[in-house]
């Protein structure tokens, strides 16, 4: 199991609050995670990626263990500490505007 962290509105999307746990088979990847995410939770599938070419969405960031993943490809391998559930994966919604 991988801890998950997710942004205010997509909890209120999963009817979730604070940090989800979901299982994730070895190896413990980037598109593993989100693939578990979305499977435990139907209703984020398509707000984190696109549906169809599976990018992360503008606006959405993935860290783990004070990395930023947001542009590494979905094969890259999460942090132990993650895959453990030592640490927590976090999806945060990044903010812009001026």
């Amino acid at each position: 199991m991988i801890r998950v962290l997710l942004p205010v509105h997509l909890r209120t999307l999963a009817r979730v609050t604070g940090e989800v746990q979901v299982p994730v088979q070895p190896p413990v990847t980037l598109g593993a995670a989100l693939d578990a995410v979305e499977a435990a939770y139907p209703v984020l599938q398509g707000t984190m990626r696109d549906h169809v070419t599976l990018r992360r969405r503008p606006f959405v960031r993935f860290f783990a263990c004070e990395q930023d993943l947001s542009l590494e490809p979905p094969a890259t391998p999460l942090p132990d500490a993650v895959a453990t559930g030592a640490e927590p994966f976090l999806i945060i919604g990044a903010i812009a505007g001026g």
